[in-house]
């Protein structure tokens, strides 16, 4: 890569030459010359010559044609089998911060279950005043909240620990989603059954076969924790937990228990055999570090990406990607074109939320060089996202969970882009 900068151009000049070749009236363009003006502007177009579908063509709505590329992937070799295995989110085909229910990545680990919202109960016993059995519409009655969060697999990234491995950021870094959840804070529902002095513990499970309980601390539980049925201002999907699941900001993905059907206070933790065998973080020294679940300061450029090449050539380019903290809001995001030799602050856009995905902007022209594309996120603790190497020297090689070091692109000459490292 060339130690020069990439050249500055008239961004207006530029649009406006390309503009007026489209419309054929530059010389030697792709649509000008012996072709004559370009027919998609001068021409009536067959979409404007006759009536188009009827309402209630499709009573729910659904993605043009042109878009049938934006959908969920997964990787079949990961798991041993579908009914406990993972897709992954199309975030290199999104914009903004909020995912589609319909993209939003699911991870089962004994299929997804339907329950229907007359046969659904919650309970809530143990270490309580009053253990009690709420029905749906029982859930319904009591002071609802609305909160935006991103919910994040622990092993988002995780195939990434010794060195580059899948081409796109969908499958590198797509265990993730950001909804607006509507329900009730969990706190409220603690607060009826009466929580009894010696209660330290929040025990959640699921109604599926595999319940894939899990414990939190009790001042987490009452902090901001939802017990939710509406995600994105419609109903729970199927694959997202229907009619009712569990909202835990800023902490990993397998504690949002899905279907939930249960709410245990205990005076100390209950540890399922999946969490104590699965989600640690493996040392160099064999030991192994347990109640990791704050996910760190995290980011990704999520275009140009392998699975976004740049198609239109030299010229302006609108770098875009999401960054997240689940400590807090992220305050900076830094974005490298050589490797993390030098660095600038791309622009934030749109809110800045606690515990949710900011969606980040850098505008530069590009001069048909190679780049070696880099974010770095910074949250309002001040904690700035790692490198890889930095990580590694800490938690060696033998990982799964946790991966939230820095994602390197390489941009090619001809606008393809590869996953790669840099030492």
């Amino acid at each position: 890569m060339s130690d020069e900068p990439i050249a500055r151009t008239s961004r207006r000049d530029f649009l406006r030459s390309t503009a007026l070749a489209g419309a054929g009236l530059v010389a030697g363009s792709a649509t000008a010359g012996a072709s004559g003006p370009d027919p998609k502007i001068v021409e009536v177009q067959d979409w404007a010559s006759s009536f188009g579908d009827p309402v209630d063509a499709t009573p729910y709505g659904m993605p043009i044609r042109f878009e049938s590329h934006v959908v969920r992937r997964n990787v079949e070799w990961l798991t041993e089998s579908p009914v406990s295995s993972i897709n992954f989110t199309p975030i290199h085909a999104l914009e903004g911060t909020i995912t589609p229910q319909g993209c939003a990545f699911e991870r089962h680990h004994s299929g997804a279950i339907e329950l229907s919202k007359a046969d659904y109960r919650l309970m809530i016993n143990g270490l309580v005043d009053t253990p009690l059995v709420f029905t749906f519409e029982d859930l319904l009655r009591f002071p609802r909240s609305v909160t935006t969060a991103f919910c994040e697999c622990a092993a988002n990234g995780g195939m990434e620990w010794a060195g580059a491995q899948l081409e796109g950021c969908q499958y590198t870094q797509g265990m993730i989603h950001n909804m607006e959840y509507t329900g009730v804070p969990l706190r409220l529902l603690l607060e009826e059954a009466g929580v009894k002095p010696e209660g330290k513990w929040v025990y959640a499970e699921g109604a599926d076969a595999s319940s894939n309980g899990r414990s939190l601390p009790l001042d987490k539980a009452l902090d901001d924790v939802m017990v939710a049925f509406f995600a994105n201002g419609e109903a729970l999907r199927k694959e997202h937990g229907y009619p009712v699941r569990l909202v835990v900001p800023g902490w990993e993905g397998n504690m949002w228990v899905k279907w939930l059907r249960r709410l245990g206070v205990y005076d100390q933790a209950v540890e399922s055999r999946e969490e104590t065998s699965k989600y640690t973080d493996l040392m160099p020294d064999g030991r192994a570090r347990k109640w990791t679940w704050v996910m760190d300061a995290k980011s990704v450029i999520t275009s140009p990406s392998p699975q976004v090449p740049i198609r239109h050539g030299k010229g302006p380019l609108v770098i875009s990607g999401l960054a997240w903290s689940g400590n807090g809001r992220i305050t900076r995001v830094d974005v490298s074109l050589d490797g993390g030799v030098n660095w600038q602050s791309a622009r934030l856009s749109g809110l800045a939320l606690p515990k949710a995905l900011t969606r980040f902007h850098l505008d530069i022209d590009w001069n048909g060089e190679e780049l070696l594309l880099q974010s770095r996120a910074v949250d309002e603790t001040g904690y700035v996202q790692p490198t890889k190497d930095q990580l590694r020297e800490i938690r060696g090689l033998n990982n799964v969970y946790h991966n939230n070091g820095i994602q390197t692109w390489w941009v090619k000459a001809d606008g393809e882009v590869e996953n790669v490292e840099v030492a």
